[in-house]
């Protein structure tokens, strides 16, 4: 049976969110401190992070870059914050997902069921592998490389650089990669596709992109030259 860890100090919160998880047959655990993730991460048995930012000891960004240390846990952030800022600062540490407080606890069980099904996805084999242009995809596998490169991307960043190298040229609206990429109890918003093309741009500039293979055209989309 899968289990959760869910760091937050708001009793509330963390009691509505226990009953859902429980509710859906998720085992779901509760600490009320940064300090408490990490060990219990390293200690196994936690297939999801749902993580709080302001945690009264620490943050939560902190917490997430010590776990990107040492393990490749999914990690939700759950948060009273929603800067953009604050979207693309998580995403880059390497968290998986992003939901914002009032939320409703259903939406965030239904978030971390997908963390869950990537996590136990088959992996695929090396044969899998399609090349286009400097990019090669596995979509068995869930995994995109650049010139050889594998790339660090969350579910959503390579759902959208999927998407763009299936139509290398090709300009694809907002819309289009929201209906490819995300479920449909996902955030709908314009700014979450530009929030993951950010992200996602950083990435492949530390690849070794440049110049940007990813193109924006002003009310239409984006378009990938490969």
């Amino acid at each position: 049976m899968p289990r959760v860890l869910i760091a937050e100090d708001e009793t509330a919160i963390a009691d509505a969110v226990l009953y859902a998880l429980r509710s859906e047959g998720i085992e779901a655990d509760h600490c009320l401190l940064a300090r408490e993730v990490a060990p219990r991460v390293r200690a196994g048995g936690v297939d999801v992070v749902v993580l709080d930012v302001g945690l009264p000891d620490a943050s939560g960004f902190d917490v997430c870059r010590e776990l990107r240390g040492f393990s490749d846990v999914p990690v939700i952030f759950l948060t009273a914050r929603n800067d953009e800022i604050d979207r693309v600062l998580g995403l880059e540490l390497g968290a998986d997902d992003y939901v914002t407080k009032p939320f409703s606890p259903r939406e965030l069980v239904a978030r971390v069921r997908a963390r869950l099904r990537r996590a136990v996805a088959p992996k695929a084999d090396a044969g899998a592998w399609r090349e286009r242009g400097d990019f090669a995809v596995d979509r068995d596998g869930h995994r995109i490389r650049f010139r050889d490169q594998l790339l660090d991307l969350t579910r959503y960043e390579y759902a959208l650089l999927d998407a763009l190298l299936q139509r290398p040229g090709a300009i694809l609206s907002r819309a289009q990669l929201m209906d490819r990429g995300w479920d449909s109890d996902a955030d709908s918003a314009d700014r979450t596709v530009d929030t993951h093309v950010k992200t996602l741009r950083a990435k492949l500039r530390a690849a070794g992109a440049d110049p940007d293979p990813i193109r924006t055209h002003r009310g239409l989309g984006y378009a990938i030259e490969t």
